[in-house]
């Protein structure tokens, strides 16, 4: 049988694990070797963002992804938005095409359960000190989907994935001063 161990040896333990608490506390407050600081070049202060243009018919697409795209680029980067002529970096765009594909259809009503849609878009980001192209993309394909049935709508589908399609916007530029 196994005896417990007696206070002598409790309050040893416990001195050890206080010990090797303090020893390890600054690296694991410290964050060892990852860093959170996204990769955001530091050469740029202000972007202009300019309102999207739009090949579709539905509206209000290019005003509620221009608004996301400004609102996305306060939150998530360090830089400000600034007036065309004072802005380091211009921002420019276009909606190409939004398509909608049904997912399955209720057996009953023979309306969708799901639809999904996919944003494309074109955009350049530029530098306006020196008129270099710093990102280009003629075809940026953001997918997204909604529930009739729980009562989403297509607006309410569009507003949630003109949101994410400015995250990917950002990330995109993100990516892209990363690796040049």
């Amino acid at each position: 049988m196994r005896q417990s161990a007696g206070p002598e040896m409790r309050r040893a333990r416990r001195n050890q694990l206080a010990i090797g608490m303090m020893v390890a506390w600054p690296a694991l407050v410290g964050g060892c070797a990852y860093s959170m600081k996204r990769p955001f070049s530091d050469d740029f202060k202000t972007v202009h963002v300019e309102m999207f243009h739009s090949r579709e018919f539905r509206r209000e697409l290019e005003f509620r992804l221009t608004e996301s795209l400004v609102k996305r680029i306060e939150m998530d980067t360090p830089y400000r938005i600034a007036p065309r002529d004072s802005a380091d970096v211009l921002i420019s765009g276009e909606v190409l095409n939004v398509a909608n594909r049904t997912f399955g259809t209720d057996f009953n009503t023979g309306l969708p359960r799901e639809i999904g849609s996919t944003i494309t878009v074109r955009f350049q980001v530029k530098d306006l000190r020196t008129g270099e192209i710093l990102v280009d993309r003629p075809r940026f394909v953001y997918q997204t989907h909604y529930i009739p049935p729980v009562g989403e709508s297509f607006d309410k589908g569009m507003v949630r994935g003109l949101d994410g399609l400015a995250e990917a916007i950002v990330e995109a530029m993100e990516t892209s001063w990363e690796t040049s």
